[in-house]
């Protein structure tokens, strides 16, 4: 593999100027140059990452939860998701996440790669994986969490994500690639 200071669309960091420093993202306003040289700014917002899990009954049915998303000022149908601690295995995050907004517990995990949800200017990354044999103890989510479990058949649920009802890009990710997934 071409190391990438090597290629030719390759962007170097001149310097890194913080602007915000939250409880969740860090902004950060880059000096950067061009593949030709020339300057330019770069905005990045840095975020710790992220886990969803598309948890699949023996009924082949998804679990969701309905939660009120802030900044769209709708509630939004999502599978079971959640923000990666610093240094955090991903896995043991999406069991944790699971386990508190659905109460599922799952004997296997596979895993459904990697989702870059806004390549722009987030460096966020989201891992997916699926989640079968499932049993059921209580969920407990974050006191800050308001979520409604819903069980959706996964047919109807890549309806959903193609008809524009599932709006949320790491869980239509999911949603697509466990489809494409079985099928094959």
């Amino acid at each position: 593999m071409q190391h990438p200071e090597n290629n030719p669309l390759h962007e170097r960091t001149v310097k890194q100027n913080t602007v915000f420093e939250g409880r969740i993202i860090t902004v950060r306003r880059d000096d950067a140059l061009l593949p030709n040289g020339k300057p330019c700014t770069r905005e990045v917002v840095e975020h710790p990452g992220g886990v969803t899990v598309a948890a699949l009954t023996d009924q082949n049915e998804l679990l969701f939860v309905r939660q009120y998303r802030y900044p769209y000022g709708e509630i939004l149908l999502e599978l079971p998701a959640g923000k990666l601690e610093r240094g955090e295995d991903p896995l043991l995050c999406g069991k944790r996440e699971l386990l508190e907004e659905t109460g599922a517990i799952a004997d296997r995990y596979e895993s459904l790669g990697l989702f870059y949800p806004t390549p722009g200017y987030c460096a966020e990354i989201i891992h997916m994986y699926l989640a079968t044999q499932l049993r059921f103890a209580a969920p407990s989510p974050d006191e800050d969490e308001f979520l409604e479990l819903v069980r959706i058949p996964l047919a109807q649920a890549k309806q959903m994500v193609l008809d524009g009802s599932i709006r949320d890009g790491k869980t239509q990710a999911a949603v697509l690639k466990l489809s494409a997934h079985i099928a094959s």
